[in-house]
């Protein structure tokens, strides 16, 4: 059979780089954690949000009646405020994967708001960060630090900007709508996560209280950690589809708690694509926003990344597989490591030592243990013992399975040197020689 072998030549820049390699990371501090000093490395402001809202939500669910009515306006504006972040604050504004008309900026901004996570100024610099340096101390939410940390403990801590990566946000500052939000965020924040969809289910059926405790804090909450799981959960569950050198993972469970965001391994190698996922089954609403808005005109130049491109990365990570997968099978001894004997010492050794010995192609194949195992009967493996069987194994007596081939191939245990077919077949030129100082193992690609 004929191989061709496809040979690409890269430069080293061009060359993919290994995984990272993975050590302990820089205290996250520039001076000692003690007991008397610890208050002062925490975000005071930020712990206090995450820490009460759920206690309070716990409250409101215990003591508050939830309607029907409530229920469904908490679970729209979870979709509506998760996806500020997500379609907005996210692939609009820190990645600019399209371009939204002024409308759909300013709805962005607010329900973005409502999600209380920062403004977007502050949100995308720390997310142009994470991509800049992604796993390393200058990680914000580094996946190195652990699960926890990386989910929200990175928020509740309050480390000095300069152990912070550097992030360009030029094109933010000059954003008026950016800049307007980032001025006046802390009244639009509590206007947009409590007061809104107080004012929603007060005026619109009478449960005041409900909207509040349900609409407004319980659905804060959950928001939050929806979204915490796109820094910690999309670095920890699933696989690595398109790239193994840092810790974003693709899962469907990560894309179902986060809005879509869970094909954290496409993102992360290809991030001005304004998808995540890039399949239709695969579940990404924020894609499916980002795509009404553009067919009804509120968004435009929806980026994505050559398939091409997409593509290699799919089949570089599928080899990766494979030659791991290679890697867990016994393919026999090595051609080149065999020891070599004559024709005359491989019959000698049959035929005088008891040896279960035959020869194809040059090669010495002990067939001992295999003798009572052959499909065909023992009769025709026991005609072979001592004798040049290459004819008889290739199509003369049986043309084997390539599953036969591939078991052949673990019963190796020497290169035969003259005699037999292959000293025959020197004497007519048309034939091919085989000869096993020169026999390699053919690798197809």
């Amino acid at each position: 059979m004929s191989t061709t072998t496809v040979t690409y030549t890269l430069t080293e820049s061009e060359m993919r780089k290994p995984p990272t390699p993975r050590g302990p990371l820089p205290p996250l501090f520039d001076e000692k954690v003690t007991l008397k000093n610890w208050y002062r490395f925490v975000n005071w402001p930020q712990t206090i949000l995450l820490i009460s809202t759920p206690f309070i939500a716990l409250y409101g669910m215990m003591t508050t009646d939830l309607q029907t009515k409530t229920l469904i306006w908490s679970i729209i504006y979870y979709y509506a405020t998760g996806m500020g972040i997500t379609a907005g604050y996210h692939r609009y504004w820190s990645h600019r994967s399209y371009k939204a008309s002024i409308p759909l900026q300013i709805v962005l901004a607010l329900i973005g708001g409502g999600a209380i996570q920062g403004s977007i100024r502050w949100w995308s610099r720390g997310h142009r960060a994470h991509h800049r340096w992604t796993d390393t101390d200058k990680d914000p939410y580094s996946a190195h630090r652990g699960l926890i940390f990386s989910h929200f403990g990175w928020m509740i801590v309050d480390r000095p900007n300069s152990r912070l990566g550097y992030a360009d946000i030029d094109d933010l500052k000059a954003d008026k709508i950016v800049d307007l939000q980032h001025r006046y965020y802390p009244y639009i924040a509590l206007f947009m996560s409590f007061a809104f969809p107080t004012l929603v289910c007060g005026l619109g059926w009478g449960d005041w209280r409900g909207g509040f405790f349900f609409s407004g804090v319980a659905r804060l909450v959950t928001v939050h950690h929806a979204t915490f799981c796109v820094n910690s959960l999309a670095h920890y569950l699933g696989e690595k589809t398109f790239d193994d050198r840092h810790t974003p993972r693709d899962h469907f469970i990560t894309a179902l708690v986060t809005f879509g965001e869970g094909y954290h391994n496409f993102h992360h190698e290809f991030p001005q694509d304004y998808r995540n996922a890039i399949l239709f089954h695969q579940y990404d609403p924020t894609k499916w926003l980002i795509r009404i808005c553009f067919v009804l005109g509120l968004a435009s130049e929806l980026k994505t990344f050559p398939s091409n491109e997409i593509t290699k990365g799919q089949i570089y990570m599928k080899e990766q597989k494979l030659n791991e997968a290679k890697r867990r099978l016994k393919w026999g001894r090595p051609i080149q490591e065999l020891p070599a004997i004559t024709f005359d010492e491989f019959q000698e050794a049959t035929k005088n030592q008891g040896e279960k010995w035959i020869m194809i192609e040059g090669i010495i194949y002990d067939v001992r243990e295999f003798v009572q195992k052959h499909p065909g009967g023992e009769k025709y493996i026991k005609l072979g013992i001592g004798k040049d069987m290459t004819t008889a194994f290739n199509g003369a007596m049986y043309d084997h399975s390539n599953g036969a081939r591939n078991l052949l191939s673990t019963m190796r245990v020497a290169v035969c040197r003259g005699g037999g077919e292959v000293e025959s077949m020197k004497k007519n030129p048309e034939e091919p020689i085989y000869d096993g100082s020169a026999f390699e193992d053919k690798k197809e690609l």
